[in-house]
């Protein structure tokens, strides 16, 4: 964004002074980079982000996050994944059934305030849906969603295909277009759902029912007129069951 630097400044990408009295540059809110204006297109998108700089977990881009702290998914879903998996996955309705919302609440702004070091074992939160929710919510609030915007059509349009060998080299070629970081999250997720439906006779939940809850919430629809977003709405629990039906091959 446009920023007015105090007191003399030097663009960290030519090593030249910042003319001017207002509005000399701009500085990237990710990792506090200052350049000039003209020099931020030759600059990569590749920027680290400062952790100062990433004030919040939920609601933060995905890439921006992983990247502020140097893992390769963000540590809510895996702390979220491995405190169901121990304790979660016979629970019934899991996924389906919704935690108490103050709760929710409650453990998304101590994942904004306290990072990895947020307990949510059972001694602070007994009911497992809690959790789910904790998950559910985080995925729902992404700016960018797990399935990206730009990757979206492809993936709907995959959904779409009869033949079973064209729509398995279809989804290969879909899920190439994911950034790294969305890749990631989407392989362990779709690895840990899997492990949801083998758990079925005790947690009640399979593919299909998971495909359905977790559909629009992988996938949101970019900025489509009113019908294309409502024709999509069929095809995108369709994606997300069948990812978790040939999560071995897929990923």
């Amino acid at each position: 964004y446009v920023h007015t630097f105090r007191g003399p400044h030097w663009c960290e990408y030519c090593a030249n002074f910042m003319w001017g009295l207002t509005a000399q540059g701009v500085k990237c809110a990710d990792c506090g980079l200052n350049v000039h204006k003209q020099c931020s297109t030759m600059v990569p998108c590749s920027c680290v982000p400062d952790l100062k700089h990433v004030k919040k977990v939920y609601s933060c881009e995905l890439t921006t996050l992983v990247k502020a702290h140097n893992t390769k998914r963000p540590m809510v879903v895996d702390m979220c994944i491995q405190e169901i998996e121990s304790r979660g996955l016979k629970s019934e309705g899991l996924y389906r059934i919704s935690g108490f919302s103050d709760s929710v609440e409650d453990v998304k702004s101590t994942f904004d305030r306290d990072g990895e070091k947020t307990d949510i074992s059972a001694n602070a939160y007994e009911d497992i849906n809690i959790i789910t929710g904790a998950l559910k919510l985080y995925l729902r609030d992404l700016p960018i969603p797990v399935i990206s915007y730009d990757a979206y059509p492809r993936f709907i349009e995959t959904a779409k295909l009869e033949d079973p060998e064209k729509r398995l080299k279809a989804f290969r070629e879909a899920l190439e277009l994911l950034p790294a970081a969305h890749s990631e999250t989407l392989r362990y997720l779709m690895a840990h759902l899997k492990r949801v439906t083998l758990n079925e006779k005790d947690n009640l939940m399979n593919a299909e029912n998971l495909g359905i809850i977790f559909g629009p919430t992988l996938l949101r629809a970019p900025n489509l007129d009113a019908m294309t977003a409502l024709n999509d709405i069929r095809y995108q629990p369709q994606v997300v069951e069948f990812l978790i039906k040939n999560e071995d091959i897929l990923f």
